[in-house]
């Protein structure tokens, strides 16, 4: 049974780890074109792409075997405020960095391994396709990685959303305020209840 093949990246710039090896570091700067950051602003469901680019600096790790890279991006979005729906532009800079390893070297999914929680997540290599690194790929996922959850337009806020210790103090406060006062002219009935059980 054959497996559909995987759509091609949106956003795509390869370049091969011997290349790397070779020269010991190599810095490529990349820039998405507007059909590539119109594909990208569907796949991210954003109103717009205006400008995505990343300069990226590669170098030969672990003797060779590895590659680092280390990169920063710019980029000017439009998002949709989750409130109102209207357009909210945004401008993105993130500083991000990964290590890639050839497919041999990198365990599989079903493989049972043990990950150090003190370990950085760019210290956990990735897999090269074929002894490549598509560093276009790799600049779009942490686009998506910096981006607003929750973008609002100015001046939008949340109602009815608020951190759970304070709901419940003002939730208790309003039970006080709407229980009625105490008349000291009143008898209590809890108060005649204790009497008759203090004679059983």
């Amino acid at each position: 049974m054959q497996h559909a093949a995987e759509p091609a990246p949106e956003f795509s710039r390869i370049v091969r780890a011997d290349a790397v090896h070779r020269d010991g570091e190599v810095v490529q700067t990349i820039e998405a074109t507007e059909a590539e950051r119109r594909a990208l602003a569907e796949r991210f469901e954003l109103e717009a792409i205006d400008r995505l680019t990343a300069t990226l600096r590669l170098r030969s790790v672990r003797g060779g075997q590895m590659v680092r890279v280390s990169g920063d991006l710019e980029a000017d979005v439009v998002q949709t405020c989750v409130v109102t729906l209207e357009p909210v532009p945004a401008h993105v800079s993130d500083r991000f960095g990964a290590l890639f390893a050839p497919e041999s070297m990198v365990p599989k999914e079903d493989d049972e391994i043990f990950i150090d929680p003190s370990v950085a997540e760019e210290d956990i290599p990735e897999a090269m396709q074929n002894g490549k690194i598509d560093l276009g790929e790799l600049a779009a996922q942490h686009l998506s990685l910096a981006l607003d959850p929750y973008p609002r337009a100015e001046g939008i806020a949340f109602e009815g959303y608020g951190d759970g210790e304070e709901d419940e103090e003002e939730a208790s406060k309003d039970a006080e305020n709407a229980l009625p006062a105490a008349d000291p002219d009143k008898p209590n009935p809890f108060a005649a209840l204790e009497r008759l059980k203090r004679r059983n």
